[in-house]
């Protein structure tokens, strides 16, 4: 018998054009209170920002058959998107108004399988260093008992957003 799931979201140019004019840890906050959309990758997985703080961000999600990969544990595009968005928004978190990064690259390493027996998991990010140009953040993912799932690195670019407040 097919399972199924529906979700729905809010329109991404609303948050997009929000970007740039306060500052990244300002921006993060209003999604995460819901003044601002949530970007649709976390309705599409079902993740969520709990946590948000100048050089560090928390992700949280609970693990559903819809994440498994084909040999019955959580696929590693989960892992990698959530451990992708905790480095990716700590950086962000540390922005002031008027520039904006990238993830230049996100290098994971896998340690624990996943399952919908784990539980609810996060991904916590923390930037490492910034200058005027790079940063570099981590990631954790870990288990309800703070058991290390997985872990990446993440390097972005920093860069001035047209049109804003620079």
């Amino acid at each position: 018998m097919g399972r199924s799931r529906t979700y729905e979201w809010d329109d991404p140019s609303i948050t997009a054009a929000a970007v740039g004019r306060a500052s990244g840890l300002e921006l993060l906050r209003q999604v995460q209170k819901g003044l601002l959309p949530a970007p649709p990758i976390g309705a599409t997985l079902d993740f969520t920002l709990d946590e948000v703080d100048e050089g560090r961000a928390v992700f949280s999600i609970t693990p559903g058959e819809e994440h498994y990969n084909p040999i019955g544990s959580v696929h590693g595009g989960v892992y990698a998107t959530l451990l992708d968005s905790a480095a990716g928004c700590a950086v962000q978190s540390t922005l002031p108004p008027g520039m904006g990064y990238t993830s230049l690259d996100l290098n994971v390493k896998f340690l624990k399988r996943m399952t919908v027996e784990t539980g609810r998991v996060r991904a916590i990010g923390t930037i490492v260093s910034r200058g005027r140009q790079t940063a570099l953040a981590e990631a954790r993912l870990v288990d309800d008992k703070d058991r290390l799932l997985a872990h990446a690195t993440s390097s972005c670019m920093l860069f001035p957003i047209p049109g804003s407040a620079a």
